[in-house]
């Protein structure tokens, strides 16, 4: 039988929490003053609830990419491994595909895969070098875009996915992951971004979530700078509230930063049956908060959602930062 938590697993109950001190080293966080820990919030029954629907993006297939970076050379090299379900299979116009991969923000074309039939599962196994030096990683993006040739020969747009480089490490280590691919004409309502750090102890069986900062916050009902955000994390297991964690109130601040390390007791049996969602919120002057915008990070989110969180299964012990775009709610 899987294991279960309990409503009741917070930080407390951890008789080892390991250094915020260090895991702020890793993260480079020195700037935004020391890492605190969060607060547990006061309902798991509360009414700002979680949705099955939410986090959820268009999806029209993925792609396995893998990044390396050659400081020496100045050099990214950019494979593309693999991809399924490319097209979406109730459009029989499509009978075969390809890949394309562009330096952003300049939609510079870097590489374009060789034509596949079909679009369920297929190999590419190709590479590109891109020159590139080591003072762009921090300003530059892929694009990773998907075509299918209809009948007559025309390549036609079908998803795309995108990746920053600055959130990657690269100078550090490679990056491999399976990408989601988004229907690009069915554009997300975004209010902003958040950057978040993920990190699993398996020893300790402890997933760390460290809140660093958001940037250019929209506020609900067409307010100005005046509100006052924060953010709530929920832990969920099978779409259920298990856990919940919230920051503290930054006063008038559409840039705010928050630097704060929530930590939850996270058997690693059930850790593939886990998802976070996180929401940024404004705390009104009446005392209730209105939500503004979310994320889903884990195996039933998409885009970078899941990226992230394969990226720190992939890489246990090591904090994996990453931006969000948060979803208006």
């Amino acid at each position: 039988r899987k294991s279960s938590l309990r409503a009741d697993d917070t930080f407390e109950s951890i008789n080892e929490l390991g250094s915020l001190e260090l895991m702020s080293r890793d993260l480079g966080l020195a700037a935004y003053g020391p890492l605190k820990k969060s607060i547990s919030a006061d309902s798991l029954s509360s009414i700002s609830s979680i949705g099955n629907n939410f986090g959820q993006d268009f999806t029209v297939g993925q792609v396995e990419v893998s990044l390396a970076y050659d400081a020496r050379a100045a050099t990214l090299h950019v494979s593309l491994l693999q991809g399924k379900d490319l097209l979406e299979k109730e459009d029989a116009r499509f009978e075969s595909c390809f890949l394309r991969v562009s330096l952003l923000p300049a939609e510079q074309i870097v590489g374009i895969s060789r034509v596949q039939r079909g679009s369920c599962a297929v190999a590419f196994s190709e590479r590109f070098s891109v020159p590139l030096e080591p003072a762009a990683l921090g300003e530059t993006g892929l694009r990773f875009s998907a075509f299918g040739i209809d009948e007559d020969e025309r390549s036609v747009s079908t998803g795309a996915a995108e990746l920053r480089l600055c959130d990657l490490d690269l100078a550090s280590r490679p990056f491999a992951a399976w990408l989601y691919l988004q229907d690009t004409t069915k554009a997300v309502d975004t209010v902003g971004e958040i950057l978040l750090s993920l990190s699993y102890l398996p020893t300790a069986e402890r997933l760390t979530v460290v809140v660093v900062k958001a940037r250019n916050l929209v506020w609900t009902h067409g307010k100005g700078t005046a509100a006052d955000p924060f953010v709530k994390v929920y832990l969920l297991q099978d779409g259920r509230k298990i856990s919940k964690k919230k920051t503290a109130v930054k006063r008038d601040d559409t840039n705010p930063v928050f630097n704060e390390a929530m930590i939850f007791s996270v058997p690693a049996i059930v850790l593939q049956d886990l998802s976070l969602r996180v929401t940024v919120a404004e705390c009104g002057e009446d005392g209730h908060a209105d939500n503004t915008g979310h994320v889903l990070i884990g195996p039933a989110a998409s885009g970078m959602g899941t990226t992230h969180w394969n990226q720190m299964l992939a890489t246990l012990r090591k904090p994996v930062s990453m931006w969000h775009p948060l979803r208006r709610n």
